[in-house]
């Protein structure tokens, strides 16, 4: 089976880290007889620099003709002076919108050798092991109208709406209980329904379609509550389920129980086309430097075998391989701790490749 990945990896480390990604797919392909075709393309700011839009019509027909999409990182300070609708953002919500994928899945677990990397105390972390599931397509990032207005006065206002449909709640609901069932059997639906009518539905949804999986427990939690909850004691989450916006905050702040955000992946389906990628962001501070950890992303084309392919054992195959790397004590700096052997991108990605 020949399996066609279109490669996007975008601004700052997403040239560093991609490559290292690419490699191990090619490692692991050999090994567990898969064949793959990698095709780049750009998004982000390269795309604004090259084409002046965020989303090249060739990247687009790209990533619809194939399998799965490995994203790197886009955005940085070069380009954040210019219009919202040409930012380089706005081509990683047109990639999310052209393909349809409206689930995001965030895993945030806890290594047992990294568990003094969190600045949390280690019996609080211990044994951390969450998927966000986060809605990708609605709410407050999608919502019309929008916008910055004058008023007659002079003065501007700014306008964002935050809204939901009936369908979209069930699908991202659904996709949440079908995780939670291979899981630990437990979903925390998010929301702020004592103030946000909108989420008044997503509640009551939620509730609805939870009656099709009487074999899972579902528990709601404001998401103000749930902020405080994921520090204070994150190991009673599951599988948290939640809007947009909130999507987008509350797996910031699961990654980074776990120490640090280079070591998380993340999928994003639900469409025919799903698109894998770090969780983290483009960091020019460290760009072209050899610095950037690139698990995250190695880690991604894992989720992408398993979620996109149903390749579990070549899954497997990777994410062991990078277990085998840490215990060995090898770490990039945003990870290093006294003891360990401190390595770069490449090295680190010929380390995994290694123990594939």
């Amino acid at each position: 089976m020949m399996y066609k990945i279109a490669v996007l990896p975008g601004d700052g480390i997403g040239k560093e880290i991609t490559p290292e990604a690419v490699e191990v797919l090619k490692k692991v392909g050999g090994k567990c007889g898969l064949s793959f075709e990698f095709e780049e393309a750009l998004i982000g700011g390269c795309a604004i620099d090259a084409t002046g839009g965020p989303f090249p019509e060739l990247t687009q027909r790209l990533v619809k003709a194939s399998d799965a999409v490995l994203l790197g990182a886009v955005g940085g300070p070069k380009w954040e002076g210019l219009d919202y609708s040409i930012r380089p953002e706005r081509g990683l919500l047109g990639l999310r919108e052209v393909l349809g994928t409206f689930a995001n899945l965030r895993p945030a677990k806890v290594y047992p050798m990294l568990a003094d990397a969190s600045t949390l105390k280690k019996e609080v972390i211990e044994g951390i092991d969450i998927m966000v599931v986060r809605e990708l397509t609605g709410g407050l990032y999608f919502g019309r109208p929008k916008g910055i207005e004058k008023l007659p006065d002079g003065t501007e206002r700014g306008v964002n709406t935050l809204t939901y449909t009936t369908h979209e709640i069930e699908r991202i609901a659904k996709v949440a209980f079908d995780v939670a069932g291979k899981r630990r059997k437990k979903v925390t639906s998010v929301d702020k329904a004592n103030v946000l009518e909108s989420t008044e539905l997503w509640r009551r949804v939620v509730s609805e379609v939870h009656k099709g999986y009487p074999d899972v427990e579902l528990g709601h939690m404001y998401v103000d509550n749930c902020a405080m909850q994921l520090i204070r004691n994150p190991r009673q989450f599951d599988v948290i389920v939640t809007e947009n916006m909130f999507g987008d905050i509350l797996s910031d702040e699961a990654s980074m129980l776990t120490g640090s955000i280079g070591m998380l992946p993340s999928a994003s389906i639900g469409g025919k086309v799903g698109i894998f990628e770090p969780i983290h962001g483009s960091a020019p501070d460290i760009a072209g430097q050899d610095k950037a950890n690139p698990i995250a992303t190695i880690l991604s084309v894992a989720m992408m075998l398993r979620y996109s392919f149903n390749q579990e054992k070549a899954a497997d195959v990777i994410e062991e391989a990078v277990l085998k790397v840490l215990e060995k004590g090898y770490r990039t700096g945003d990870i290093m701790q006294p003891g360990m052997k401190l390595v770069g991108t490449r090295e680190m990605g010929r380390l995994v490749r290694e123990g594939i």
